[in-house]
């Protein structure tokens, strides 16, 4: 068999797999519906799944593995939440913090990976204050967990991917597993919630419309959906079949993300589709230059039909919703939803514990303390500051630097501005309640190569 006959081959498996993932995935959506107790069985499954997987993996294997594992997780976290299919609320960040660890203690680590160790080591003394200050009515575990879970998964996720090499098809893959579960739970929601006239309630963020959970966080995910299937139709859609059907899915995900009426995990997809395709142009031959071309313009045709349906279904109050108005077009007075105001009593707690902060979740309990009505922070930068104190500045400053001095000798990465932008923007509105801006920060840190031959790789596929 000559060399063009095994890349023929490998292409047809591969879209077949793909088509078939689709479908299976469309039918765990419409399955967690019809029987809500089954997503408890499939979270199990899932675990056991990925854990095989990495621990039968070759050492070379294992990072794929692990990064594969991490991203499907990633992408069904929102689900699994929506669905009480986890034992514990903080659940997928464990698992993405086990996986991470079965890195670390079987594979190498690069030796510039060190700050994110101390940046580690600098969340710590918050535990310290919050197990004095807590009150006793207080559950410790949980109150920290809540606000710690996330950016120590961003620090075990930075340090065991730091530089770690992995080649653009591999790269595309963990792609397609942070979308695969983005689909079911797009499946779910169009089943939880067929209509959207029949639940509209105003311009405010819309929890029907979100499987009855917090739109922000599904808004996230599902903005997370659009970027990677953008990345899949302009990367991965050699074929007008699979155009086709990426396309009807991003149109799928993009509905369903808009109609949720939270706009920022919305918005942050569309700076990232922007960021990527940008790079992505520059980089690219001038026959591929040509097919992005041709995508674009579909994007842009697809993009003001997606608005105007959406539109249409809601009655016009999509429309206020994004500039900022009521039901009845008054402009609201609050952009930003309560979230300065957070911002500014994040700060008072840090003004009045500039050492050492007021301790994990401490902020949270300030403002339970004096009788406000809204609690929990959505900037994970104020949230820093307060509950950390002066480490927050260091802390910041590994986070905002590290990965910026990194691109510097290593700027491979198209992916690069994108991620780490999902990264910050995500963390201004809606702090880490989930794993995902985290991860994806992680992923910007990769070393991505370019793709060796494809004999080799259709070898290495065959014995897994």
């Amino acid at each position: 068999m000559d060399k063009r006959s095994i890349v023929h081959n490998y292409n047809i498996n591969n879209r077949e797999n793909y088509i078939a993932l689709i479908i299976m995935h469309i039918a765990l959506g419409v399955v967690i519906n019809i029987i809500p107790v089954l997503s408890k069985v499939i979270f199990i499954a899932t675990i056991l799944f990925f854990l095989y997987r990495i621990f039968n993996a070759t050492p070379g294997n294992k990072p794929l593995e692990i990064i594969l594992a991490c991203s499907y997780m990633v992408g069904a976290e929102v689900l699994f939440r929506m669905t009480s299919a986890t034992f514990f609320y903080e659940g997928v960040k464990y698992l993405v913090i086990l996986f991470m660890l079965t890195g670390l203690v079987t594979s190498y680590i690069s030796n510039r990976a060190y700050p994110y160790l101390i940046y580690l080591i600098l969340l710590a003394p918050s535990i310290v204050v919050a197990i004095l200050n807590l009150n006793y009515g207080s559950n410790l575990r949980t109150n920290i967990a809540f606000v710690l879970s996330g950016p120590v998964c961003l620090g075990f996720s930075a340090l065991y991917l730091f530089d770690k090499k992995i080649v653009m098809r591999d790269f595309l893959e963990a792609f397609k597993y942070l979308s695969l579960p983005i689909i079911s739970m797009t499946t779910y929601l169009f089943l939880y919630n067929p209509s959207i006239r029949d639940v509209l309630s105003g311009t405010s963020s819309n929890f029907a419309a979100s499987g009855g959970f917090g739109p922000n966080q599904v808004a996230t995910v599902l903005g997370l959906g659009m970027f990677t299937l953008t990345v899949r139709l302009f990367m991965k859609s050699p074929t007008l079949w699979l155009k086709i059907l990426n396309t009807i899915l991003l149109i799928a995900v993009s509905y369903r993300g808009i109609i949720t009426f939270s706009r920022g995990g919305i918005l942050v997809a569309l700076a990232m589709i922007a960021v990527f395709l940008l790079f992505l142009y520059q980089r690219s031959t001038l026959k591929m230059k040509g097919n992005i071309v041709f995508s674009f313009l579909l994007i842009v045709l697809l993009g003001p039909l997606i608005w105007l349906y959406t539109s249409n279904q809601t009655d016009g109050l999509i429309e206020k919703r994004y500039a900022n108005q009521d039901a009845l077009g008054r402009e609201k007075e609050d952009i930003a939803t309560g979230r300065l105001y957070i911002f500014k009593s994040d700060l008072e707690g840090f003004f009045q514990n500039p050492i050492l902060g007021v301790g994990a979740n401490g902020a949270k309990e300030l403002r339970i303390k004096n009788g406000e009505d809204i609690i929990a922070s959505h900037n994970e930068i104020s949230r820093l500051l307060s509950e950390h104190g002066s480490f927050a500045f260091i802390i910041l400053l590994i986070l905002g630097f590290k990965p910026l001095l990194y691109r510097v000798k290593n700027n491979k990465n198209i992916f690069f501005y994108a991620m780490l932008g999902f990264w910050f923007a995500t963390i201004n509105h809606s702090a880490m309640r989930i794993a995902a801006p985290g991860f994806i920060y992680a992923l910007a840190l990769l070393n991505i190569q370019n793709d060796k031959r494809l004999i080799h790789r259709k070898r290495l596929s065959t014995k897994r």
